[in-house]
């Protein structure tokens, strides 16, 4: 008999469920999903909201989490990635962050690149924790930012749909005005990134293409 893993994923927003549930669905792997939207709404609306107690409500989280009885915690969040500080969990759960394995596909890039974002609250802290893994890396890397305005609120009010057709659309664009390396930063743009993948022949790096095989190692999961 296989024996069955356990990944409990912190969310910040239940969209990202269905990327996480279909990226692992041939594997002998349990998904338990936390959902915590209020932290980043808080932070963002907030000017009372300290930094200090975003920390402490991510390592609360992630201490909650980590005695529901899970192998290892996925954080899909940059934002709440950025704001855990592991030295103060008394946990041994192995913490897995979203970013870890996409910023190495992204470091094994030479040529100029254009890495796309629909949420720009998102931006700094992924840039900003990207700079640390590649001065870690001792990598400079030519890397232009864009960002998809005035799309991200079509997937928090559901309208998924609609959401992927503003992505597509932006990707194409990017697509037909240059040559350079292209990715997209968040898990709800997967989908859109495989479409136009699919359509235009050209690789588009989504945070899933490292992430699933990283996991796949991290647990040694097996097939179903």
């Amino acid at each position: 008999m296989k024996l069955r893993k356990r990944l409990g994923c912190l969310h910040a927003h239940y969209s990202n469920i269905e990327y996480m549930d279909n990226a692992f669905s041939a594997y002998n792997l349990e998904l338990i999903h936390f959902i915590e939207p209020g932290l980043m709404y808080r932070a963002a609306s907030d000017e009372n909201f300290q930094e200090s107690d975003a920390q402490r409500k991510v390592n609360e989280q992630i201490e909650w989490m980590a005695q529901c009885g899970v192998d290892a915690i996925l954080i899909t969040c940059t934002n709440y990635i950025a704001f855990l500080k592991e030295d103060q969990l008394s946990t041994a759960v192995p913490i897995i962050k979203m970013d870890e394995p996409y910023f190495d596909s992204i470091s094994k890039i030479d040529q100029p690149q254009v890495i796309l974002f629909s949420n720009p609250a998102t931006v700094k802290g992924t840039m900003e924790r990207l700079r640390q893994y590649t001065d870690h890396q001792q990598k400079c890397l030519d890397i232009e930012v864009m960002v998809i305005n005035e799309t991200f609120d079509l997937i928090m009010r559901g309208l998924k749909d609609e959401y992927n057709q503003k992505v597509s659309e932006s990707l194409h664009q990017v697509i037909k005005d240059n040559d350079k390396a292209v990715s997209v930063a968040q898990l709800s743009m997967v989908d859109a990134a495989y479409q136009v993948e699919e359509e235009t022949s050209k690789k588009i790096l989504p945070p899933l293409y490292a992430l699933i095989p990283f996991i796949v190692n991290q647990l040694e999961l097996e097939t179903k």
